[in-house]
């Protein structure tokens, strides 16, 4: 148990009974009435998005949330499906849960699962990904690093914004946060 004022985003909670995950929180002080917690949750089995208020001494129940390693595979259809790297087993994972992240996600990717009562209730990517660039527009004579960046589209699909001297068949390396590029990969 936690108290409210302890909530920040990304934090898997249990409100009123079911598993939540909170999308933002804000403190909120109000002059003499007393001060909340402002909330947006996302019901994990329902899919909807809530607004809750939280006086901040009240108690908020955290479940046990076991984080694994996993390895994806390949897309089939609307699932994903990854590897147990301990068992080899084969668990095929919503489209809805993973989500924007499916932009870097390449095959035989290394990802942390986070699993509730054996289910998989989120995934994360690694900090930065190595992707090869699929298209990229012709290098202009003339262009240097500094110069103005040209959007290239990756393996995945996703599309990022390069130095020119970037062409396709290259791997880039990308921050999966901001979606930008980092370097070339070595």
């Amino acid at each position: 148990m936690i108290k409210a004022i302890e909530l920040r985003k990304g934090r898997t909670i249990l409100h009123e009974g079911e598993l939540s995950l909170v999308h933002d929180a804000r403190h909120v002080a109000k002059g003499n009435k007393g001060s909340y917690m402002q909330t947006k949750i996302k019901n994990l089995r329902k899919g909807t998005i809530f607004d809750v208020r939280f006086n901040v001494n009240d108690r908020i129940e955290i479940p046990f949330v076991e984080s694994k390693d996993y390895e994806f595979l390949y897309r089939d259809g609307e699932d994903f499906i990854v590897m147990d790297l301990q068992t080899y087993d084969q668990i095929p994972v919503a489209a809805e849960l993973v989500g924007d992240t499916a932009q870097w996600l390449p095959p035989n990717q290394k990802i942390a699962c986070q699993l509730y009562e054996g289910q998989i209730i989120s995934l994360e990517v690694p900090v930065t990904v190595e992707l090869e660039v699929t298209e990229a527009p012709p290098v202009v004579k003339g262009a240097t690093a500094t110069s103005q960046l040209k959007e290239v589209v990756l393996e995945t699909g996703a599309k990022v914004r390069v130095p020119p001297f970037i062409d396709s068949g290259q791997r880039v390396c990308v921050d999966t946060r901001t979606g930008e590029y980092i370097e070339r990969a070595k």
